[in-house]
């Protein structure tokens, strides 16, 4: 679908001309990138529970990851906050 995307972008003008045609295509990309998000944050989260039975056991570097970890989650889930706001304010444009 991205790539049926990105050859309507690239081989005609309809992202510009036709706003419709330009929600559609943002809503995509939105919705691929919240699925990316949320892959990665499944990751994130997966080698979090994996280090934290060592953690307990006083490893500091693993800690350390733990806290980067974290941050990169909580800031990821910011950016998904914030992408579904983005895609919820096309998916109303889209529904007039």
């Amino acid at each position: 679908m991205v790539r049926l995307c990105a050859k309507i972008v690239a081989e005609t003008d309809l992202y510009e001309t036709d706003k419709e045609v330009q929600n559609l295509i943002d809503w995509v990309c939105l919705s691929e990138q919240i699925k990316e998000n949320n892959n990665t944050i499944r990751n994130l989260t997966g080698e979090y529970k994996k280090i934290e039975p060592d953690c307990r056991e006083g490893v500091r570097a693993q800690l350390a990851r733990m806290k980067e970890l974290s941050k990169e989650r909580n800031s990821l889930y910011e950016k998904q906050n914030d992408l579904k706001g983005r895609k919820w304010k096309i998916e109303k444009l889209l529904e007039r």
